[in-house]
């Protein structure tokens, strides 16, 4: 039997090389949870509500744990080309959370706590992660530095700009229109950001070897930084009655907001294929990873995302296709959090005693 003391340490060892990207499990959960909330499942929706408060807490604990007892490693991480992106999880599960207690129980002062939280860590690690990558002396080749996870940095900033939306709707002057301008500004920059990145992520899958473990799940983030750009779009839209300058926008907002939906549609079938090409046809095992939950995200997300568009744009005809969204984000997100915690009793627990 494993002693407390045993015990500690172990899970203590377990920190040094615990994933940046692992607040993608509280995203994965409050996106869900918002989802189920705007398909009325009110219930499942307050339950992953609870669980992800929970989820978020925890993360933030062990966060603070591994840069108290693994230091180096921590900032390591956060300068490395593949695993420094993954920070900006904290980002985007923050801006989540907040707007599932913006969303779920109308609590916007807990919402404008998150933001401002968000807003710190955004602009802490942009300009850290990216100065770091800029004048690094050795940095990796192309195919070597970049993936999907890249672009976790769009998705942090649409958070934000998701975020700012649905809190200005609900306040009044003079911050109302602040706050829609800002909500605006981060929803552009996210777009710039992410044709820049997708850019270099599209020449680095055609121009360069791809091997089955190069295919790591944070490449569905292509599709769900698409897909959170549409939820912030159609919120700005939602928003342009109580804005002039937003109202004055209007065809230009509907106009991209289609353009980021059309974009993160056309990825679906793309991830799917190369899912299969990954696991069937090259049989790559199937076994948890904690970048899972960057897969499990964007499912929830387009289910989201698609709905507010359908609201905000009067796209009755797409509306098949949030429930179908939600039910497989719903699947996903159970696997993945069976399989976390199965990982999570392997590594904590005791391995069995050999059988003589």
């Amino acid at each position: 039997m494993m002693t407390p003391t045993l015990l500690g340490k172990r899970m203590v060892a377990q920190l040094f090389d615990m994933s940046p990207a692992y607040f993608g499990m509280a995203m994965a959960t409050g996106i869900v949870s918002l989802a189920a909330q705007r398909l009325d499942m009110p219930r499942i929706a307050m339950a992953l509500f609870g669980l992800n408060i929970a989820i978020y807490g925890v993360l933030w604990v062990l966060t603070a744990l591994r840069l108290t007892y693994y230091p180096r490693q921590f900032f390591a991480d956060m300068i490395d080309h593949l695993r420094g992106p993954g920070f900006f999880t904290m980002v985007a599960a923050s801006s989540i959370l907040g707007s599932q207690f913006v969303v779920l129980i109308a609590d916007y002062r807990a919402g404008a706590v998150l933001w401002g939280a968000a807003i710190v860590l955004w602009i802490g690690l942009t300009y850290t992660i990216f100065t770091a990558f800029t004048i690094k002396q050795k940095k990796p080749t192309l195919d070597k530095g970049i993936s999907g996870g890249w672009l976790l940095a769009v998705v942090a900033t649409q958070s934000i700009a998701a975020l700012s939306a649905l809190l200005a709707a609900h306040i009044g002057q003079p911050y109302k229109l602040e706050l829609n301008f800002f909500a605006l500004s981060m929803w552009l920059w996210g777009g710039m950001l992410y044709i820049w990145m997708m850019s270099l992520i599209f020449y680095r899958y055609t121009f360069f070897l791809f091997s089955p473990g190069d295919l790591s799940p944070p490449y569905w983030i292509n599709m769900g930084a698409m897909a959170i750009s549409t939820l912030a779009g159609s919120l700005l839209i939602i928003n342009a009655p109580d804005a002039p300058f937003l109202l004055s926008l209007v065809p230009f907002l509907k106009g991209f907001t289609v353009f980021y939906w059309t974009t993160g549609t056309w990825w679906i079938p793309m991830l799917l294929i190369l899912a299969l090409w990954r696991h069937v046809y090259k049989r790559f095992p199937l076994r948890y990873d904690p970048l899972y939950w960057g897969a499990v995200f964007p499912l929830g997300m387009y289910a989201a995302s698609t709905h507010e568009m359908i609201s905000a744009l009067e796209f009755n005809f797409l509306g098949f296709l949030p429930p179908v969204f939600l039910y497989v984000a719903l699947i996903a997100w159970t696997a993945a959090f069976f399989g976390f915690v199965s990982d999570l009793l392997r590594r904590c627990l005791p391995p069995p005693p050999p059988t003589t």
